[in-house]
Parts: C-alpha cells; sequence; structure tokens
C-alpha cells in the first residue's frame, strides 16, 4: 500500500503484524541445528506478560517528545509460531505492541532512534545489522540476551512526501508451557490440557488470520479510492474492532477520507465500483441523502463484506467487515447481487 497524503494505521499495523511472524518463526528456546534439546523456558502468562511491559517502557519512558501508548492487535498471548525447534506443541507466547501516539508525525523517526539507543544501554543485541538512519522510516529489530524476549520499534509512514510518520514498539517473548508458573511442565501430565492449548491455538490462528484479512481488503480499498484520509474518529466507532453478533464473531474496520467536493466524490466512488469489481467482488448500490449512491459490495470468497458511502459533510465512509470464525459465517450476504 502506498499512502497519499497520510496514513490509516494500515500499514504500520500490518508491519508490526509481519514483524512479529517473522520474529517468531526463529527458534525462540532451542538452537538452531536439529540436535539441541530445547531450553525449557521457565514462566507463565503474568510473567511474560509483566517482562514484556518491562522492555517496552526501557525505550519510551525517556523518550522525547513524550509519547502516550496505545495498544495494538488483541490478546497479548498467543500461539507458539516457533515451530522448528523440536520444542512441545501446545506451547504460547506474549507478544505486546503499542502505537506512540500524540506526538509530531515527524518525530516518529526521532522515537524509533531514542527506543534503539535505550535498548543498547541496556545491553540488548540486534538482531540484524543497525539500521541506516539516512532513510526516512527506520526499524530496529533486537532481543535480549539473558531471556531471549524479541522487540522491534517501527516507523511506518504517514506523508512521504513530509517525512511524517507513525511509531510502534513491540515484544515478543520465546515460547513456554500455558499454566507451569514459573515452572518446566509436565508435557502430557493431562491429556484435557493439551487439548485446550490446541483449541485455544486453532482460534487465536483464525482470528490473526481475519485481522489480517480485513486489514488488507481495507488497504486495497484505500489504495483505489486515491483520497486522503481523515484523522482516525474512536470515538465515533471507527478504527479495528472485534463484534460478535447472531451471524457470529466478526471484526470491523472502519475509516473515512477527508471532506471531497462532488466532482471528487463522484470520481472516487468509481473508482470504488471499479476497484470491487476488477478484484471479483459483488456489487450493488445503495441511495443515500448524499446523492452518490453508497456501495455495498460482498467477496465471495471470504464473504467479507465491505461499504463506501459519501456522507452529507463530503467525507466518504468505508467500513470492512470479515467473519473471525469460518464456521460462522452467515448466508444472508450472499443476497448482495451485482448492480
Amino acid at each position: 500500500m502506498k499512502p497519499r497524503g497520510g496514513s490509516l494505521g494500515i500499514a504500520l499495523m500490518a508491519t508490526v503484524m509481519a514483524v512479529a511472524v517473522t520474529a517468531c518463526g526463529t527458534p525462540h528456546d532451542g538452537k538452531a541445528d536439529g540436535g539441541a534439546t530445547p531450553k525449557q523456558v521457565k514462566m507463565d502468562e503474568q510473567q511474560a506478560i509483566k517482562r514484556a511491559e518491562e522492555i517496552i517502557h526501557q525505550a519510551v519512558d525517556g523518550m522525547s517528545p513524550k509519547p502516550t501508548l496505545k495498544h495494538l492487535g488483541r490478546d497479548a498471548v498467543g500461539p507458539c509460531l516457533a515451530r522448528d525447534d523440536h520444542g512441545p506443541d501446545g506451547r504460547v507466547q506474549v507478544r505486546v505492541a503499542y502505537q506512540l501516539t500524540d506526538v509530531p508525525g515527524q518525530a516518529a523517526k526521532t522515537l524509533v532512534r531514542q527506543a534503539r539507543d535505550a535498548w543498547v544501554k541496556q545491553g540488548h543485541t540486534f538482531q540484524s545489522s543497525d539500521e541506516d538512519w539516512s532513510k526516512p522510516f527506520p526499524a530496529v529489530y533486537m532481543r535480549t540476551e539473558s531471556d531471549d524476549f524479541w522487540m522491534d520499534a517501527i516507523t511506518g509512514a504517514v506523508d512521504r512526501e513530509k517525512g511524517d510518520g507513525l511509531a510502534s514498539v513491540s515484544v515478543t517473548s520465546p515460547c513456554f508451557q500455558p499454566g507451569n508458573s514459573g515452572e518446566s511442565s509436565d508435557i502430557g501430565k493431562s491429556g484435557a490440557s493439551s487439548s485446550a492449548a490446541h483449541m485455544h491455538q486453532a482460534a487465536s490462528d483464525r482470528a490473526q488470520t481475519a485481522e489480517r484479512r480485513v486489514l488488507d481488503h481495507s488497504s486495497r480499498i484505500y489504495d483505489a479510492l486515491q483520497a486522503p484520509h481523515a484523522p482516525l474518529r474512536e470515538g465515533e466507532g471507527e478504527g479495528l474492532r472485534a463484534v460478535d453478533d447472531a451471524d457470529g464473531p466478526s471484526l470491523h474496520h472502519t475509516w473515512s477520507t477527508a471532506p471531497l467536493d462532488e466532482g471528487e466524490t463522484v470520481r472516487t466512488m468509481r473508482r470504488a465500483q471499479e476497484h470491487f469489481e476488477s478484484a471479483g467482488w459483488r456489487v450493488r448500490h445503495l441511495k443515500t441523502g448524499a446523492g452518490a449512491p453508497a456501495l455495498i459490495a460482498l467477496n465471495a470468497e471470504d464473504h467479507s463484506v465491505a461499504q463506501v458511502a459519501p456522507s452529507a459533510t463530503g467525507h466518504i465512509r468505508v467500513a470492512v467487515t470479515t467473519p473471525a470464525d469460518e464456521a460462522g459465517q452467515s448466508e444472508a450476504v450472499t443476497g448482495i447481487e451485482p448492480a
């Protein structure tokens, strides 16, 4: 995605998610060779979250300008994604991520560099060579030597011409057995606990897949509209949130463009229609009080539904909903027919 004149936070969130998956795919609690015996990590969920928050605050507490931490993502505890270290199944790991808000966009690069300096001062090591700081939007990847937590500080582009960005920091723990209360778990002691762990992993995997899917759809719509976005209005329900209704759990992402004049609105809505049709979405129109009709589109492949609607204020409002559980996909949306 190439933001034009602003960012929805989508690019940043997608980057954070991709970094977490990449980091977790590397062995956290064992050596890379196949003959090594994985190290037994002695921690529980509370200890892992506490340590992750400590590493976050090592980076941000001394920052200037002082940012506000805005939590990113869903539950901190999720399935262990390191499957190449010959460790036991059923393990989990913690990931804590924050966006650094309430600071000027031009400060994002400075905040990322300050996070790096703070972590270096703590004795943490780089996972790759230090960033090229001549880049406008740098990223830093590091780990703790003592207990093998991984962390990153990332800049996502808001306005490439002005160099404005959004900064985030995240920390991912090594993998550990859930409920071990700080001691090595006796794997196989309880078939019920193993089954529960697998169910937890499956549910978490589905939620992560749905989150990636809804943000990807939203990003592609944003690219297609070619219109600047308005500031996110969380108080009015904008942003990413989970919804659980009669049709089952789903993820919902909403945002708005900046106010457009009548001609810009017509052209933008035309681009939206062209995007949906070229991508194979089924589209119908709804009359609105703003003159131009709204578009309701169904992605028949994953049952995601998108709405692009002009408003009387000149904003175009975008909402994308995707099922969080494939088994709960509603058949009601199949009533959407081409216009």
